[in-house]
């Protein structure tokens, strides 16, 4: 069974290097931490979304942001779209689960958020509607992916899909650019030297 975890770690290891080499996915990073960083200095907001895991890691990343990162500092505007039980049940119950996100974008986004949607497939439905809202309301729409960007792949205007189709490996590295993503926001926001 060792080798069975090693397998696991190595499987890891050797996709983190394949995005660690691959410089457009890197740039594409890099860029959607600077459009961000805009939307905070003009007051917008960075909205989260996704389904199960990618619901939990949406959840995670948001707080990373509207709590703090590495340092006390104020409160950036961040939440996951998926926190209200209450609501995702009921227009999941009333309308389609396909729904429960473009609702709420179509009530909440502004021109000039951001929504960062999670998809390992990039077809999850709920979240392409809430692109295809988002977009329609001047949203910059991110989508984090696995290898073919899916659906998603034509309604993002920034697409970080990882190089593998293994599930549980998409989704670490999710987490790893997503936690690189508020660090950089953080420090950029909020220097230490200012």
């Amino acid at each position: 069974m060792i080798s069975f975890i090693q397998s696991k770690i190595q499987a890891s290891l050797q996709l983190k290097q394949a995005v660690l080499a691959d410089t457009l996915l890197l740039e594409t990073l890099n860029t959607v931490v600077e459009k961000i960083v805009m939307a905070y200095q003009h007051q917008k907001k960075v909205l989260w979304c996704g389904n199960g895991g990618s619901a939990a890691d949406s959840q995670h990343l948001a707080a990373e942001l509207s709590g703090r990162f590495y340092y006390d500092r104020p409160p950036l505007s961040s939440e996951a779209l998926h926190v209200n039980t209450s609501y995702i049940t009921a227009v999941a119950n009333d309308y389609s689960y396909d729904v429960i996100y473009s609702r709420l974008i179509q009530a909440m986004g502004q021109a000039g958020d951001v929504l960062i949607g999670l998809s390992t497939s990039g077809n999850s439905g709920n979240v392409v509607k809430a692109f295809e809202a988002a977009r329609e309301k001047g949203i910059i729409t991110v989508g984090f992916t696995g290898q073919t960007g899916g659906k998603m792949k034509t309604v993002s205007d920034y697409l970080i899909n990882i190089p593998s189709t293994d599930t549980p490996r998409i989704q670490e590295v999710h987490m790893l650019l997503g936690h690189t993503l508020c660090e950089m926001v953080e420090m950029a926001c909020f220097p230490k030297n200012a």
